[in-house]
């Protein structure tokens, strides 16, 4: 007695003892022919009669445990309940009956309903799904509706369909009608009108079960007999024959696919162990939904599985296993596993390439559009197209938007098992190549062109999907996250094959979600990588995610999280490698406040640069610009500045220029040159209405209205709108140092227009918002000017 790795096994002893008699025979037989005497003599010297007579009675006995342990054997095993419909008994009548019907009480009761008012019914559902059970169990249930006959035809033979001619002529034999005498149209016709004549006027049903294809009955179309009716039961090619009332029946619900299986188990003989009832047992719910809830591979394992004994947590187990091991890994097929492949007969009769598609489709966890399918297939874009449309009508794939295609879900469980017994390891890492490399191309050349756009909300939905980088990236967001998450955590690298084009990817996807603002999947991608063991072989990759980790956190206003992660990126990746994480380090420890070392790594950054990089060294330049202002070297941050918004300019990067000008404006208000900062917020101001950038335009107009208050008291009024517009754009984000700074503005504009109350709140909302995100600068500014206010009341 063994689990569903094997069966139990028929004893040996009496095939042995037989095979042993046999050639004991066959040995005396020759032996006679060749040298009687001699033999005969051997036998009687030295063997005696006794033993003779043991040899010869241990042949028979032998031969006879032999017979018995193969019947016995025969009697265990028995054949599987996978017919569901019994053999029509020879003459007419010879409407069958089905065997150990269960559940489908509504469709057999809509089709009895049917029956009765409608001339022609048709039973459609993807193959094996049930609609020949379901078609002759209504046929069966009004019997009585219909004295004068019931008849029933198969429109296969040998698995292949009959022609239109076949149909005719098994017809009028089966009614005594006369059969077609050509494949012609008229002759069909002919055959057709007997037919009729026939059926006229007499109650009749009439069940021709598996039709696939219209052309098979359409002579017989729309019917014309007044108490005649005509079941049909076939696939969706059906839909829409004229004259036809269609029904469509889907897979059994869980309870019904339990049902099927608990009833194959009873009818198996009784295994020596003791199981639970399957109507009762949690597991079998899931065992029938990983094998797609198919009748007939339903029935064959519940079956087998009371047969052998085997536990049903074994047999989920073993069927979990094969799914949710990944492709690239081996794992022996389990004789669970290989049954429910066996029994799948939609699957069977698939062409060998629709097959094969439908089975590669499984290694896409998402919707999937046409040229990825291709991709992954390896194969020609028209030949696809023309698998999908076999593999859709099928009922195998669905449809979704943006002319996608995915496995349906409940088959997505019994498409990995036909993947994992037909296709070896290497043929499976092979597509998973092929689509891994497809997707980090098509997702690099969209992510270099984000910065075409601008921010996600100055996107152009006019432009055609695939020429739209962000929409490309939110139509398939859910297979590139699905693709990217598979090796996290796993023991072993993915393979090589894989590995290099997988982290291509996934360098394409953060800058598509740092361009989106979606910070949380851009960490979980970040520790994706971190991870896997290839970040551990190649520092530079490690490298790559402490420097994304970093910026992350410095967009979530954590300095500190940000330097130590950007540390670590310094450390791990090379010289050519690490300009860009200095920079951002540069920037991190400016946020600090540790103006030294933020000057000293961002000129490092600018260093270790490549010439041809313009838009890194942009980026240096303002960070330099920020820190030589934040030292207080004005002109020195004035040059920084000024190369920065020149190049950005020349590159056509609108909000690098916006920010350079934002930062020049605070530099022309330390040299006091007012005019100069009033241009240049002007000019930032008008920059950011074409980037959607919330945070920096809430920065220009901050920096605008400040300095408008010292430089040109008059116009408080217009600095107070620059300081209210600033904070409005701040409400409902995270409480930050630059709020804090908009308030503090906010009370002297209130208090240059003389509203002490206002300015006083202004004040101490400052004070409380600088304490929250430890602004020490900002919260001393604000107290000091709460008690000048309130000196002054005194006063």
């Amino acid at each position: 007695m063994t689990g569903p790795g094997g069966g139990r096994r028929n004893p040996r002893w009496p095939a042995l003892v037989g095979i042993g008699g046999l050639l004991s025979a066959a040995i005396v037989n020759v032996g006679g022919n060749l040298a009687g005497n001699l033999l005969s003599e051997l036998a009687t010297n030295l063997l005696g009669p006794a033993t003779i007579v043991l040899a010869v009675v241990g042949g028979v006995v032998g031969v006879a445990g032999f017979v018995m342990g193969r019947r016995r054997a025969n009697q265990e095993v028995g054949p599987e309940p996978t017919e569901v419909l019994t053999t029509p008994a020879a003459g007419a009548p010879n409407l069958p009956y089905t065997a150990e019907f269960t559940g489908r009480e509504e469709h057999v009761d809509a089709l009895v309903g049917l029956l009765s008012r409608e001339h022609a019914v048709a039973v459609l559902g993807r193959r094996a799904v049930g609609t020949s059970a379901c078609a002759v169990q209504a046929a069966n249930e009004c019997r009585e509706e219909f004295p004068d006959g019931q008849y029933y035809l198969d429109l296969r033979r040998r698995g292949r369909p009959r022609s239109a001619r076949d149909v005719l002529t098994a017809l009028a034999r089966i009614l005594g009608t006369t059969p077609p005498t050509s494949g012609r149209p008229d002759a069909l016709a002919a055959a057709a009108d007997a037919l009729r004549g026939q059926l006229d006027g007499r109650k009749i049903v009439l069940v021709l079960d598996n039709v696939d294809r219209p052309d098979q009955v359409r002579p017989l179309l729309p019917p014309t007999a007044r108490t005649c009716r005509l079941l049909l039961a076939g696939g969706p090619a059906l839909a829409g024959l004229e004259g036809v009332v269609a029904h469509w029946i889907a897979e059994p619900g869980t309870s019904e696919a339990v049902e099927l299986f608990a009833t194959a188990g009873g009818a198996a003989p009784a295994a020596r162990v003791r199981r639970a009832d399957p109507r009762t047992d949690p597991a079998v719910r899931e065992i029938v939904n990983l094998c797609g809830r198919q009748p007939r591979t339903v029935r064959a394992l519940g079956y087998r599985t009371a047969q052998h004994g085997w536990r049903h947590s074994d047999v989920l187990d073993a069927l979990r296993r094969a799914v949710q091991t990944p492709p690239h890994q081996r794992l022996a097929v389990s004789p669970a596993a290989r049954l429910v492949t066996e029994r799948d007969i939609a699957y069977r009769v698939l062409p060998r390439q629709a097959r094969r598609l439908y089975r590669l489709m499984s290694l896409v966890p998402a919707p999937v559009d046409r040229p990825t399918i291709a991709a992954l297939a390896g194969r020609h874009p028209e030949l696809v197209t023309a698998l999908l449309d076999r593999l859709a009508a099928a009922a195998f794939v669905v449809g979704a938007p943006g002319d996608r295609y995915e496995i349906r879900p409940l088959l997505a469980g019994s498409a990995r098992l036909h993947l994992r017994d037909a296709d070896p390891v290497r043929a499976r890492v092979a597509a998973q190549a092929r689509l891994t490399r497809h997707l980090a191309r098509r997702a690099e050349r969209h992510a270099a062109n984000l910065a075409v756009l601008g921010s996600p909300g100055d996107r152009e939905w006019s432009l055609p999907l695939d020429d739209d980088p962000y929409g490309w990236f939110d139509l398939h967001q859910e297979l590139l996250l699905a693709v990217v998450r598979v090796p996290a955590g796993a023991k072993e690298t993915l393979p090589r094959r894989v590995r290099r084009w997988w982290f291509r990817l996934a360098v394409a996807l953060c800058g598509w979600l740092a361009y989106a603002e979606r910070l949380d999947e851009w960490e979980e991608v970040c520790r994706t990588v971190l991870a896997t063991p290839t970040a551990d072989d190649r520092p530079e990759i490690a490298g790559w995610a402490h420097n994304e980790l970093g910026v992350l956190r410095r967009r979530r206003h954590d300095p500190q999280g940000a330097a130590a992660a950007l540390t670590l990126a310094v450390n791990e990746r090379g010289r050519r490698g690490n300009a860009q994480a200095r920079m951002n380090l540069g920037l991190a420890l400016l946020d600090l406040g540790q103006l030294d070392d933020a000057v000293e790594h961002l000129e490092m950054s600018r260093r270790h640069r490549s010439g041809a990089d313009r838009a890194g060294h942009a980026l240096t330049e303002l960070g330099l610009g920020a820190a030589q202002l934040a030292r207080g070297e004005p002109d020195t941050a004035h040059h920084h500045l000024v190369r920065a918004a020149n190049t950005f300019r020349s590159v056509g990067d609108a909000r690098g220029y916006a920010a350079a000008l934002t930062n020049l404006v605070l530099v022309h208000a330390a040299l006091g040159e007012h005019l100069d900062a009033a241009q240049a917020w002007r000019a930032a101001l008008r920059e950011y209405e074409s980037v959607n950038d919330p945070t920096s335009r809430a920065t220009a107009l901050l920096n605008a209205g400040a300095t408008l208050l010292s430089s040109s008291p008059g116009q408080a009024r217009t600095a107070y709108e620059l300081l209210a517009e600033s904070r409005r754009m701040r409400e409902g984000t995270r409480l930050t140092a630059g709020l804090a700074r908009t308030l503090l503005y906010l009370g002297d504009a209130c208090a240059a227009l003389g509203e002490r109350a206002d300015a006083r709140q202004h004040w101490a909302d400052a004070a409380a918002v600088a304490e929250e995100v430890a602004d020490a600068q900002g919260l001393a500014a604000a107290d000091a000017r709460l008690d000048d206010d309130a000196d002054s009341r005194v006063t």
